[in-house]
């Protein structure tokens, strides 16, 4: 129950008493709360009103031509405001709740002018709504819940579309040990746990588009087929990654192929550009003396082989090179 309650028990306070019968409030602890005698103005001079606590404990007397007479056990805690025959009660606990009477007494039968059904009831506990699961499919979302208060809780599920959100069985409450209501429902696209009495009220809400963004939002509906951007941007980054890591690799691989070659060619000589190369065979020098002649072999002859009989000699190409003899 949700604490608009409240104000009608405030409201049937007033209606009750311009009606003259009797009126159902709720006080909370601690509070004032005035009990008036609305008729008095059309009542005898000389009668005697009475308070009365449960119609047998007088907490006050009017007596004609004197000052009201306050209980012993009510000295402190009654304040006379201007209206006549009415009376304040303060600071109001459980023990006060109870039924409080104004009975008026004269030359005719004594009469109630006035009665009130009093209870006082403390604040609520502190409520907490719990999301316990959320399951997602193509076609809905599902949230689980938990109402909780003090001294009770509700679970609840609330199914999601794209279009709007239902609660499964409807709305829930129920009433804890301490007569309090504990109260879940969905209000637009907020899932409400309330926690309230008839004098005070609390309440822990979530937005369900916080668990279920697809369905609620028909301007922005889920596209299974479209990317998320930023995984989109982290692809992007990686295989930009990759592409650098892979230039790296060919590069190096090209730098040490290029130096492979240039060993391998450091004794080469551009036959072609030779116009009469030089054939010779390769020469060992005598024992002790100072070779004066490298020779590298640069590949096969350019020239004709030639056919000497029935046997193909094929010549091999030498390029000189000359060194300086040992001193």
């Amino acid at each position: 129950m949700r604490p608009v309650l409240y104000l009608c028990a405030v409201f049937l306070v007033c209606s009750c008493q311009k009606q003259g019968s009797s009126a159902v409030v709720f006080v909370q602890r601690g509070k004032d709360f005035p009990l008036d005698v609305i008729t008095a103005d059309a009542l005898e001079e000389d009668v005697t009103v009475f308070w009365k606590f449960n119609k047998k404990d007088v907490l006050v007397r009017f007596l004609p031509g004197r000052e009201p007479s306050v209980a012993t056990a009510y000295k402190g805690r009654i304040e006379f405001p201007e209206k006549k025959y009415s009376l304040k009660l303060k600071d109001l606990q459980e023990a006060d709740t109870g039924v409080y009477t104004a009975e008026a007494t004269g030359t005719d039968a004594s009469k109630i002018i006035a009665e009130y059904h009093v209870t006082v009831q403390g604040p609520v506990s502190p409520v907490n709504l719990t999301v316990d699961s959320v399951s997602n499919n193509s076609d809905s979302c599902n949230i689980t819940v938990t109402c909780r208060a003090q001294d009770s809780h509700i679970n609840s599920t609330f199914r999601c579309d794209t279009k709007n959100c239902s609660q499964e069985g409807g709305e829930r409450s129920e009433v804890t040990a301490s007569g309090a209501f504990l109260h879940v429902y969905l209000e637009n696209d907020s899932i409400i746990c309330n926690h309230s009495n008839q004098v005070s009220g609390i309440k822990d809400m979530k937005n369900t588009q916080d668990f279920c963004p697809r369905h609620n939002d028909p301007d922005k509906q889920y596209n299974s087929n479209s990317v998320d951007p930023g995984l989109a941007a982290f692809i992007g980054i990686l295989i930009l990654i990759l592409i650098l890591i892979i230039s790296a690799i060919l590069v190096i691989w090209h730098r040490k192929r290029g130096k492979y070659r240039t060993r391998n060619t450091e004794c080469t000589i551009n036959a072609a550009s030779q116009a009469n190369p030089v054939v010779q065979s390769p020469t060992v020098d005598a024992p002790g003396s100072s070779p004066t002649s490298t020779y590298c072999m640069v590949g096969q002859s350019m020239g004709s082989t030639q056919t000497r009989g029935k046997t193909q000699v094929q010549e091999s190409l030498y390029a000189q090179v000359e060194k300086p003899a040992r001193s």
